[in-house]
């Protein structure tokens, strides 16, 4: 005997899933689009760096604008002026400096979680708990930053590479769950 929360779910289900199917087959798509014409997509991916910075400083200066009461709510708009800025100049000088963004962010960002992952390394073992794997990666981390800076070229691959695979295994994943979640309202 099916529960009336049960029909419910069953009915947005039965409407819902083709949209699981879609986002699951773009995924695909632009996964595919990345691996078969790398360098029109790091230049796409540059356009997105520029574009998606001048929507979030918009968001951003309105977000300000609106809580205006607030203490400090000059912070919010401030923050969003430098994102639209760097949004103009990145398409200014397109693609070099969303490209080299991109690069920096990763290469801190490896170099960041490499130190903090040495730090806790060394809090592990004060604590007499494993600590050697922890440690490796952090070194590893420290030392992929740094080798993100000195070869921009490999870091822009890899991030690609990176966001070709995200988007086939999550397309994959989308597609499957829309037939499943299918299956189940016809069942």
């Amino acid at each position: 005997m099916a529960t009336p929360v049960l029909d419910d779910l069953k009915k947005h289900f039965h409407r819902a899933w083709w949209g699981l199917l879609l986002r699951g087959l773009l995924a695909l798509v632009v996964g595919i689009l990345v691996l078969v014409r790398p360098l029109e997509s790091v230049a796409a991916f540059a356009l997105v760096i520029a574009f998606w910075s001048i929507f979030s400083g918009v968001v951003d200066v309105v977000n300000g604008i609106e809580v205006k009461p607030m203490k400090h709510w000059w912070v919010i708009v401030l923050s969003g002026v430098v994102s639209v800025a760097f949004g103009i100049a990145a398409l200014y000088y397109y693609p070099a400096l969303s490209l080299a963004f991109a690069v920096l962010w990763v290469a801190w960002w490896l170099m960041v979680t490499g130190v903090l992952g040495i730090y806790a390394a060394v809090m592990q073992r004060s604590l007499g708990v494993q600590w050697g794997w922890t440690m490796a990666f952090g070194v590893l981390s420290v030392i992929a930053g740094g080798f993100a800076l000195v070869a921009p070229p490999v870091t822009l691959a890899a991030l690609m590479g990176v966001i070709a695979a995200f988007s086939i295994v999550g397309g994959i994943a989308l597609v499957v769950g829309a037939f499943k979640i299918r299956s189940l309202v016809h069942h």
